[in-house]
């Protein structure tokens, strides 16, 4: 699994989920959930991460709605 992208807010990482989710596109949100263990404080970061045959077409996808697109480290 590689980092397609760190989403800004629930609002982007729920948009992005739909996205992923209506094209067959299989992820896993890291530290989703984090932030409910910390209450008070702003969205923390979580990543999308999905397998690397993947990230090309996800990375278009995301590139659509000109959401950021963080590169495969």
């Amino acid at each position: 699994m590689v980092k397609l992208t760190e989403p800004s807010n629930v609002g982007e990482l729920a948009v992005i989920k739909s996205l992923l989710d209506v094209n067959d596109i299989r992820y896993v949100v890291r530290h989703e959930h984090v932030s409910s263990l910390y209450p008070g404080v702003p969205f923390l970061a979580c990543w999308v991460m999905v397998d690397e045959r993947d990230f090309s077409r996800g990375a278009e996808l995301l590139s659509r709605l000109r959401l950021p697109i963080r590169e495969a480290s």
